[in-house]
């Protein structure tokens, strides 16, 4: 049986977000296996209410344990290792990546209580790491990020190169810039590129992308023309924004302080591990909340209106010491991820009515993406030079796009979205399985799958409320006359100005005197009425069929 090169991804492909991809050769059904990213996505009131976290289900990965030979994490954002303590117990296989994005990835695992020794720390390129029939190195690639990595993924049926997340920046401010000529490089090596497998977010995007650089006179600007305290907030993970902003401050004559653990935490390990240099000092909030206003800049967390993070601390009153007052400024230097603009606009109408001044990301000049926009990514195609291109790390409608653009330039692509499993062996992409996939929820602290009925169960109690009803059988198997009714989420009165917890008691006290012992001797058929009847009730007096639990207790004669 001839031996073939596949594709999987398991999340981030149909959605932004819980990054997770898979690569295979070998006989059918036989493949060896790498893993790339291990992401989460973040769970929101509407749909996922409660949830902390919501990453990729890897039953199939499970299921294939024993085919695994390694992961591979290509940068330390959350959608790309967030995940990585978490799901490594269901994989327990070495861990590949660089030296920032490895403490990171530590962290991960340390927090969830995993071991740490199957995380190896590589050199980029020109290091090669072997996995199975795989030989991959890591190349260095501008992103919002420092130490983002594409891979060069070198397989017996060809090259891929998988891009990550990227942008064609020469002047990151932190980190590597993007390299053509290291990229031409790799493109002419051997038999050239057999599959590019890339990002699309940005594939709308008509303009090339902008550097990083190129905000620092702007935001220099905006801090020296503010009168009062100064507020910024952007992605924590963002080194490069964090350092612009806080010499920008630092320039207009400020103390900088930094408010959210994930910043302080970023910028930690971006010094520990040599990435960021010459980081200006900052005070803690005690010292921030002494000086005059106009002598403080905060940049804080929160910039996609997470309720816990400091922006949304600040927006709500007094923190850490520090609160607001009309004049201040507030700058989102950041661009609103679609899905989070309900909680930013919570945010910034909770500024406005303190008096806040408000300024966004939305002329561009306080902020630039990460991801490559639709100029770049043609370039990259014309650079590489591919024979395949796979759409990856967006919706379905930038993967379509993106391979539209693929195939206007006679390269072979395909949308494959999460669980669609692509043979690359020839060439084209060819379709050749549909795996089940799905999602993993971190309740709490539990992993829950999305379709246990849990998330539902809430969903439902959420949009309904919830009676409890408490019934009692006798030692002569007879059914007393009362039943106890407690209601949450529910009108306390019905449309008849009645208590609609005594309504349902009195219907079913009705019921129970007349039920029959075949109803009453039977769990399940008794359960089954009382339910009816509570929704029924309910529904007549409120216009809402509530969950109804009920509890049945027997005494047993003596």
């Amino acid at each position: 049986m001839a031996e073939r090169l596949i594709y999987l991804p398991l999340g981030g492909a149909g959605e932004i977000g819980m990054n997770a991809y898979v690569y295979g050769y070998g006989q059918p059904g036989r493949e060896r296996l790498i893993v790339v990213d291990l992401g989460v996505t973040f769970g929101d009131m509407d749909s996922a209410p409660g949830i902390d976290l919501i990453m990729a289900d890897v039953a199939w990965l499970e299921a294939n344990r024993d085919r695994i030979d390694a992961i591979f994490i290509t940068h330390g954002h959350e959608d790309h290792v967030g995940a990585l303590g978490l799901l490594w117990p269901r994989l327990q296989k070495p861990v590949h990546c660089r030296r920032f994005t490895g403490a990171l990835a530590r962290l991960k695992l340390e927090e969830a209580g995993q071991p740490v020794d199957q995380l190896h720390i590589h050199a980029p390129r020109p290091d090669v790491v072997t996995a199975g029939p795989f030989r991959v190195q890591f190349v260095p690639i501008s992103h919002s990020i420092p130490e983002s990595s594409a891979l060069i993924i070198d397989t017996p049926a060809g090259r891929i190169v998988h891009t990550g997340d990227f942008k064609l920046d020469g002047t990151p401010v932190v980190g590597e810039a993007f390299d053509p000529i290291l990229w031409h490089d790799i493109a002419n090596e051997g038999q050239g590129i057999k599959v590019l497998t890339c990002d699309s977010t940005n594939v709308f995007s008509p303009h090339p992308g902008r550097s990083e650089a190129v905000l620092a006179n702007p935001l220099l600007d905006f801090v020296m023309a503010q009168r009062q305290m100064v507020v910024a907030t952007t992605f924590a993970s963002n080194i490069a924004r964090l350092k612009t902003l806080a010499e920008a401050g630092v320039a207009a004559g400020r103390k900088i302080c930094l408010l959210g653990r994930a910043m302080r935490r970023m910028v930690t390990v971006g010094v520990e591990t040599g990435i960021l240099t010459n980081f200006p000092s900052f005070i803690g909030p005690e010292e921030a909340s002494e000086l005059p206003r106009d002598k403080v800049m905060l940049i804080v967390t929160g910039s996609q209106g997470e309720r816990r993070a400091a922006s949304a601390q600040l927006s709500r009153g007094r923190y850490l010491g520090i609160e607001l007052k009309e004049g201040d400024s507030f700058l989102f230097s950041s661009r609103t991820i679609p899905g989070n603009e309900r909680g930013v606009i919570r945010i910034m109408n909770a500024l406005s009515e303190m008096g806040v001044d408000l300024y966004d990301a939305e002329d561009g000049l306080y902020h630039v993406s990460g991801h490559a926009n639709r100029p770049d990514i043609e370039a990259v195609h014309d650079l590489l030079k591919p024979q395949i291109v796979i759409p990856m790390h967006g919706e379905h409608m930038h993967l379509r796009e993106h391979a539209k653009l693929a195939e206007a330039r006679g390269i072979p692509s395909v949308v494959a979205t999460n669980g669609t499993m692509l043979d690359l062996s020839g060439t084209a992409p060819r379709v050749v399985d549909q795996i089940d996939t799905g999602r993993l929820y971190l309740d709490g602290t539990m992993l829950i799958g999305a379709m246990d009925g849990v998330v539902r169960d809430r969903i439902r109690m959420a949009l309904n409320g919830r009676a409890m009803v408490s019934v009692i059988i006798d030692e002569d198997d007879s059914p007393l006359p009362d039943a106890w009714v407690e209601l949450s989420g529910l009108p306390e009165l019905g449309r008849a100005g009645v208590p609609l917890a005594r309504n349902i008691e009195g219907e079913l006290a009705e019921f129970l005197e007349r039920a029959d012992d075949r109803t009453v001797m039977d769990d399940d058929r008794l359960e089954e009425a009382i339910r009816k009847i509570t929704r029924q009730v309910s529904m007549e007096e409120i216009g809402k069929k509530p969950e109804v639990t009920v509890v049945i207790s027997r005494l047993a004669a003596e």
